[in-house]
């Protein structure tokens, strides 16, 4: 096998300089402190400038990834893994278990509906196919629904990756829509009456009747009745702490009581009991950074809490007196992270992480377990991608997923367990790949859990080619889920690392803050200090290591090469933030102030700046081989960080020849959340065409 010096050297000669971009001299001075931002007319997505950079930037990258002789292979086997079919985002209402199902077929997730009752071998019903309804080729499903009854869904749909979305509703068992239309919405809670009736809701003011820099925010829950123009719709809770502010609304089984979930940030939830029978609000929780999630189960509130519990305990609470001091553990903290609960007719089920590792335990509905503890025996190392109960019956439905094997559908019944309901994919055996979880020391002595996978037939040593992945924010787990660009890089013989490192919920939400505002530059240390121990350990060299990373992972993986750009010779920095000084100035970027801090205020601007990748790129310093990629349409995270971020690096390596710098700017997508199956094999085979030409794989460049 070639090193990867020598491949890439070769490769260098046919790739074509960067455009010459215009560099200006715009200087702020943030309290008190000069910061340069040469490349601040990138932000204008919009103008003639950037638009003629992004072609040129696109072209170039194109005439580079396109000329890799293993991208066509590599683009046909992602396709076959993508085509895979997924069930996934089961909900059980009445006799109907619907599924968001992708693959086999369809080039988008689409929402299905089958019998709860019946036999699992039956092929569920296309209910709602996002391509076809929009005649739409990004056209996507965002979200879904149904009444207590299983007669009616309310979903979303969006275009071009947008995620802001219009509500429709869905006669099931006719498979016709209703006249109710209602626009900006986004990832909407919707809460129905048990008839199916009328609904309470979560929507957006219209973009014209806000100043521009309120857009995507002032979420407020509505009251709609079917039939009803949305202009007549009722406001039900609109008194916000704050703009940002994330409500999200839930009903009792028989309607009377209406519970609202305030967020506020990712450490900080509201909660408030509204009896609709009489209009009193009873406030739950408030001005505490905790977060917790209830329902009503029976006569009692029940659900899960960080108060006191930073791992997490599920309590219960008298619907009259529900505040804290009434709360009782039906299920107290333990070792064991809890992710979330569900009610049965009978049971509840418990979802909860160990190191990321998803675990299943059943309690009765008083709390009480059996006496081997109640673990529920899932099959094989693997996330609960989602889990959902029936209030008619005691089953319940899961999806299961790990590194190499797709989301399957799983019922659950105390009698017989977890048991398939949908067939097993054929397109990947799982038995040829190896997942191990490992720990390391990160940079004060703390021990990082890792997931490494391979193939069965590779043995890491220090020419092994590595991916290491990463987030690190949000209290979000990296727990194994079904990815086709770590199954298709294993099978090329090399190693995938997922770091569970600070900031994530790994190990609750101490782990989560430990890596949030003030805190965050440990994230980015314990990031390194997972490839430092992989080279140790000499499962892979720096010049076989490349990190990649997504969204608030963009941001880690963009702060890593600027920080350690001797760590790895290849980089993939998604949909990333960059600009961690002017972050908040757009689109709905206020939300995240919580996590990271806020710039207008000195003291958190002081350790915003000093890691802000974009602030921190330094002119002649030989970078790793990074490919940025974005979506014009991104709707969550401004496409401007990656253009100022590419522009900046492009300028300032020292070895762009050998060590390219590209840019892939995808148009009509956005963050990634619906997009089509055929987008995302191009995207994957891009993305794994270039880490594989840098790192020296074989048949790679």
């Amino acid at each position: 096998m070639p090193s990867p010096d020598d491949v890439a050297a070769a490769a260098a000669l046919g790739v074509p300089s960067p455009p010459q971009d215009r560099r200006d001299d715009v200087v702020d001075v943030v309290h008190g402190v000069p910061v340069a931002d040469p490349y601040r007319w990138l932000e204008d997505g919009r103008a003639e400038a950037t638009q003629a950079w992004t072609t040129a930037q696109n072209a170039r990258t194109r005439q580079v990834l396109d000329a890799l002789p293993g991208r066509p292979a590599l683009h046909a086997r992602l396709g076959e893994l993508l085509e895979v079919r997924v069930v996934a985002g089961a909900l059980v209402a009445g006799e109907a278990l619907f599924t968001v199902e992708r693959g086999g077929g369809l080039d988008q997730a689409a929402l299905f509906v089958r019998s709860a009752v019946g036999d699992p071998a039956d092929e569920p019903r296309l209910l709602v196919d996002p391509q076809a309804l929009l005649a739409e080729e990004t056209a996507a499903l965002d979200w879904y629904h149904p009444s207590p009854d299983g007669r009616l869904v309310a979903f979303g749909t969006s275009t071009s990756g947008d995620e802001r979305s219009t509500l429709r509703v869905l006669d099931v068992a006719h498979g016709a829509l209703l006249d109710d239309v209602i626009p900006h919405t986004r990832a909407a809670s919707v809460a129905w009456l048990p008839g199916g009736e009328a609904f309470a809701y979560t929507r957006y003011p219209a973009p014209e009747a806000v100043p521009a820099d309120e857009r995507g925010y002032h979420r407020t829950v509505w009251w709609h009745e079917l039939g009803a123009h949305p202009g007549h719709d009722e406001l039900v809770f609109g008194e916000l702490p704050d703009p940002t502010a994330w409500p999200d609304v839930s009903l009792s089984l028989d309607g009377r009581w209406l519970l609202v979930h305030v967020a506020l940030g990712w450490d900080h939830v509201e909660v408030h009991l509204v009896d609709r029978e009489t209009g009193h609000r009873t406030t739950v929780i408030e001005g505490v950074d905790v977060v917790s999630a209830f329902r009503v189960v029976e006569d009692r509130l029940v659900g899960t809490t960080t108060l006191d519990a930073p791992r997490g305990r599920v309590v219960s609470a008298p619907l009259d007196r529900p505040t804290p001091a009434r709360w009782v553990d039906l299920v107290p903290e333990s070792d064991a992270v809890i992710g979330g609960l569900v009610a049965t007719e009978r049971s509840l089920l418990v979802v909860s992480t160990r190191s990321a590792v998803s675990h299943l335990h059943r309690y009765d509905l008083d709390g009480g377990a059996s006496p081997d503890g109640g673990e529920v025996a899932l099959p094989g190392l693997g996330t609960v991608v989602s889990l959902d109960g029936s209030d008619q019956r005691d089953e319940a439905w899961l999806s299961l997923a790990s590194f190499a094997r797709p989301p399957q559908l799983f019922r659950w019944t105390e009698r017989a367990g977890v048991e398939p309901w949908s067939p097993a994919p054929e397109a990947v055996d799982a038995d040829r790949f190896h997942v191990e979880q490992v720990r390391y020391p990160s940079t004060d002595g703390t021990p990082i859990p890792m997931f490494l996978v391979r193939s069965t037939t590779t043995t890491p040593t220090a020419s092994t080619p590595t991916v290491l992945a990463g987030y690190g924010g949000f209290a979000a787990t990296m727990g194994p889920e079904y990815s086709a660009s770590i199954v298709a890089h294993c099978e090329a013989g090399g190693v995938w690392a997922v770091a569970g490192i600070r900031g994530g919920s790994e190990e609750g939400e101490e782990w989560h803050q430990a890596g949030m505002r003030a805190h965050k530059q440990q994230v980015f240390d314990d990031f390194a200090a997972a490839a430092g121990w992989l080279v140790a350990e000499g499962r892979t060299s720096p010049r076989r290591l490349a990190v990649r990373g997504g969204s608030n992972g963009g941001l880690l993986v963009a702060a890593t090469l600027t920080q350690r750009p001797d760590l790895c010779r290849a980089v993939h920095c998604a949909v990333p933030l960059t600009d961690m000084v002017r972050f908040p100035r757009f689109l709905i970027a206020r939300l995240w102030i919580p996590e990271y801090g806020d710039p207008d205020v000195a003291v958190d601007f002081a350790w915003l700046h000093a890691y802000s990748p974009y602030h921190r790129v330094v002119d002649g310093t030989c970078y790793p081989s990074v490919l940025v990629t974005t979506g014009e349409e991104d709707s969550r995270v401004d496409p401007s960080h990656a253009r100022k971020f590419a522009a900046r690096l492009q300028a300032a390596t020292s070895c762009g020849e050998d060590h390219p710098i590209l840019v892939r700017v995808e148009s009509r997508a956005g963050h990634g959340q619906g997009k089509p199956v055929s987008r995302l094999a191009d995207e994957a085979a891009d993305m794994l065409a270039f880490l594989h030409w840098q790192l020296g794989v074989d048949g790679g460049g």
